[in-house]
Parts: structure tokens; C-alpha cells; sequence
């Protein structure tokens, strides 16, 4: 808080826990609503007397693609730190302070190319009349534990270059990496005040950042539950809110994306890619399989053999495709939607257990295997809800109408992907079903340019993209009457 770090005011702590071994590697500091109080005092005084808010643009921008360096330099004690924290591959952690880092270039770069507003056309030469936009204020934040680092990121950039003041919350069982990350703002001469983070659980930091009158944003990114009390809290005080939730996220594949080898093997090995990337503990993540029937028995068997050479372990070690859940309470979560999906009548094909310990496999590790059931229905639970673990459901349609009726029956909108070979489908697909991000042949990438939200339940605002800095913006309009004349509406 303001350029310095502190105990939490009760002086409690929190060990962090690998998800590997669930043995503690860390200690972090345990802060309650009286630490959210005097980081957002911080913030506050930053922006209402501090520099940064009318720091010249070319400035705040250089100062983003410093932290991008430091990034890139900071490449592999990053991605190992984000790899024990979170559970995931160190590959994939590697991956992820990439994609951070590209995330502060595109809002420098953005920043940097805009003009100095938009000329409203008054009817008249005698009025100058324009649409500034100016920053919003002091922003909250509140990230998830899948993508620590990069979902602070994409709060963070935005709202810096966009010339505010924040505070942040990470998840209190993955909050290493967003220290980290503050720790480079700081290095890259980030004024004090600015940046702010307080760890802690979310019924007392987050709940305090949601209510209290002198955060003018809150930004969020977890579940539905978490996320409505958020809104219903920031409603009181009318603050600017951003939600990213949850999703429930079809990946459907029309047999003619396999009429070739090449085709089938792509699209399997996609499927693969969409589930169980990260242990499933994605918020787009693919876990309902919507095929066409012709080509079912054969795609959904392959992806089960699949599935099953999956190579489950540390994320550190050498050779490990898939690591462990991030706790206790998320593998205990999956065994129970595997369960229920199975009392309901799915058929399992592959998983559905935690796996034997192995050498680079610990048995106190949350590992549980990459699980494929079949035969499933929109009634099951495991269909409906996000489960977040590594479980794929098949279910089937054969005719078009039918597959857009089953990727759009489920209360999120998030992401959804289409495998076929006829442009048009492609096309007709993408425009009917309701999810903010459409993939065509492809699962998963994401552009900074463009615009991450969902439909529904999953959300509202958008990050990423020109509108990713719109929401940490307020427009002003600014009239200009170069020739003023007494009105005279009046006798007095």
C-alpha cells in the first residue's frame, strides 16, 4: 500500500499451498476489510493529489512497455512461480507471462494511437464542441485462482493506461504471481499510491472493495455467486462494475470436419485441448462435446484412448502434459459432478477416479484424471453447471437446427467453438449461437485486440480491445461557445 509493504493489520498470515503435494511453499500476509480500507485511502490520495492521472499519455505508455521488458526478463521465475501456485505446466506459465506481456504492449500501443477526442458537429463555427475521455477514478479488482497473473493483467494495463488508480485482490490460494507483478510496476517507477494490492480472502477484502464509497470501479472475475453479490454491494454507492463469470462451453463438430484423416485427427486432438488444458480450470474451457451423430462413435472413442495417455504429475517435472487441481475443495467438487453425472446415466469411458501416485505424481497431490462421459442429456448437473475439473460431456444432434438449439441451451454465454468444412455453416453458426467469443476451426486463442465477454450469466463489460479500455474511462463532453450571447429568456 502506497509504495510499501506491510503486515495486515491483524497480523494474520496464510501458507500457500502447492497443489502437487499440498505442502505449504509460501507465506502470505491475511488482510481484512481495515486493510481494503487504507489501500483505497492509498488509491484515493494517488488520484485525487498525485501525479498519475495527468501524466502525459506518451509517459504512462512507456511505462507499460517497461513492465513488458521486465517480463520478458522475469520470463522463467515467473512462469515457475505461476506453475506452483496454480498447479499448472511451467510451459503453460511461460505461456502465460507472454501473453501478459503482450497484454501491456497493446494498451501502450493503443493509448499511444488514440487522438485527443472525438469532434461532436455543433451546426455552427462558433462552437467548439468535443467527447474527451478522461480515467475513471479508483479501481477495484478482483481476480480468480485458474489465471492469476494474466486476468490481473488484463485489469491492470487498461486501467494504467487509461490513467487511474487501483487496488487488487488476487485469490488468496494463488496470489504470488499478481505480487510479483507489483513488485515490477514499482521497478518500472509506477508512482506510489497507484498500484495497491491487498491479499486476503473475498468475504472480507473483496466484500469491502465491492461497498465501499470511495472505489469508483469494481472489476471481478470468478462465479456467478460471487459475482452477483459484487453487483448487488457496488449497486449502493452506483459504481461502474465489470463481471467476467462463468461459462458452460460447446464445442461442436459437424461430421464433415472429419471427412479427411487430417480433419478427424485435428478436431480430436482439439477436443483434447479444449477440456483439459490447465485441468479444465478454465473459464472458456470445452468441456461439452456436441458432435454430430454419423461420426460420434468413432471420434468419441478415439478421444477417450486419447484422453488416457494424458500425462498427469507436478507441473515442474519434465514430460507432464496435465497437473493437479488447484485444492481440495475443486477436486472434491469434480469427483462429486462425476459422480452425479453418473447416477443420472452417463456412461464413463475413460478417468473418473483420482489416478495411482507415481514418482512425479504425489499422492497428497489434487490430481484427478481426465474423465470422458458419454450418453449425457441437458438434465444432467454435470451438463449444466461449470464443474471447473478436467470432464468432457458428449452429447449429440443430427441436423444443424439442432446443434445451435444444444450450445445455446445453458444460462452462460461465454465461448463456444464450430468444427465443419462448409464456410457457410461456419458462418451461420457463429451468428446464432449466443456466446461472446465464437471459434471456427480452432479452440482457445485469444487476441488482445479483440473483445473478451459473454452473454447471459456470464457477464457483463467487456476486457480486452478498444472497449477493454472503455471501461476504465469516462466520457466528458466539452462545448465550447466561442462567441457567447445573453440569452434573454428572462425579464430580470
Amino acid at each position: 500500500m502506497d509504495g510499501r509493504w506491510h503486515n495486515a493489520a491483524s497480523g494474520a498470515t496464510r501458507e500457500i499451498l502447492d497443489p502437487a503435494d499440498a505442502k505449504p511453499f509460501a507465506v502470505v500476509a491475511e488482510g481484512d476489510a481495515s486493510d481494503a480500507d487504507a489501500a483505497i485511502a492509498a488509491a484515493r490520495k494517488a488520484f485525487d493529489h498525485g501525479a498519475w492521472p495527468d501524466t502525459p499519455v506518451a509517459e504512462r505508455a512507456a511505462l507499460l512497455r517497461r513492465v513488458a521488458e521486465l517480463l520478458v526478463r522475469d520470463r522463467e521465475k515467473i512462469g515457475l512461480l505461476e506453475s506452483r501456485d496454480a498447479g499448472k505446466t511451467v510451459e503453460e506459465g511461460r505461456v502465460d507471462v507472454d501473453c501478459v506481456a503482450d497484454a501491456f504492449r497493446y494498451f501502450a500501443d493503443l493509448v499511444i494511437g488514440e487522438g485527443a477526442g472525438r469532434v461532436v458537429d455543433a451546426g455552427t463555427d462558433t462552437v467548439h464542441s468535443v467527447v474527451v475521455h478522461e480515467p475513471v477514478g479508483v479501481c477495484a479488482m478482483i481476480t480468480p485462482w485458474n489465471y492469476p497473473l494474466l486476468q490481473a493483467s488484463w485489469k491492470i494495463a487498461p486501467a494504467l493506461a487509461a490513467g487511474n488508480t487501483f487496488v487488487i485482490k488476487p485469490s488468496e490460494i494463488t496470489p504470488l504471481t499478481t505480487v510479483a507483478l507489483i513488485e515490477l510496476l514499482k521497478e518500472a517507477g509506477l508512482p506510489d499510491g497507484v498500484a495497491n494490492i491487498v491479499t486476503g480472502p473475498g468475504h472480507t477484502v473483496g466484500a469491502r472493495f465491492a461497498d465501499h464509497p470511495d472505489v469508483d470501479l469494481i472489476s471481478f472475475t470468478g462465479g456467478l455467486i460471487s459475482g452477483t453479490k459484487v453487483a448487488q454491494a457496488a449497486a449502493v454507492s452506483v459504481k461502474k462494475v465489470a463481471l467476467e463469470l462463468g461459462g458452460k462451453n460447446p464445442n461442436v463438430v459437424f461430421a464433415d470436419a472429419c471427412a479427411t484423416e487430417e480433419g478427424f485427427d485435428t478436431a480430436v486432438d482439439q477436443a483434447l485441448n479444449a477440456a483439459f488444458i490447465h485441468s479444465g480450470q478454465v473459464c472458456s474451457a470445452g468441456g461439452r462435446l456436441i458432435i454430430e451423430e454419423s461420426v460420434r462413435d468413432r471420434f468419441v472413442a478415439e478421444l477417450a484412448v486419447r484422453a488416457s495417455r494424458i500425462k498427469l504429475g507436478r507441473g515442474t517435472e519434465e514430460g507432464v502434459e496435465c497437473g493437479p487441481l488447484v485444492s481440495q475443495q475443486q477436486l472434491d467438487k469434480t469427483e462429486y459432478y462425476v459422480d452425479s453425472a453418473l447416477e443420472e446415466g452417463a456412461k464413463l469411458l475413460t478417468g473418473g477416479k483420482r489416478p495411482e501416485p507415481s514418482e512425479v505424481r504425489p499422492a497428497e497431490g489434487y490430481f484427478y484424471e481426465p474423465t470422458v462421459l458419454d450418453g449425457c442429456h441437458r438434465g444432467m448437473r454435470a451438463v449444466r453447471e461449470e464443474v471447473f475439473g478436467p470432464v468432457l460431456t458428449v452429447e449429440t444432434f443430427t441436423t444443424e437446427d439442432e446443434a445451435v438449439a444444444l450450445a445455446n441451451d445453458t444460462e452462460y454465454g461465454l465461448a463456444g467453438a464450430v468444427w465443419t468444412s462448409d464456410s457457410g455453416r461456419a458462418r451461420r453458426m457463429a451468428r446464432r449461437m449466443r456466446h461472446g467469443t465464437i471459434w471456427i476451426n480452432d479452440f482457445h486463442p485469444y487476441l488482445p485486440q479483440a473483445e473478451w465477454g459473454g452473454f447471459g450469466k456470464s457477464g457483463v463489460g467487456r476486457e480486452l480491445g478498444p472497449a477493454g479500455l472503455a471501461e476504465y474511462r469516462e466520457s466528458k463532453h466539452v462545448y465550447e461557445n466561442l462567441a457567447p450571447e445573453p440569452v434573454r429568456w428572462f425579464a430580470g
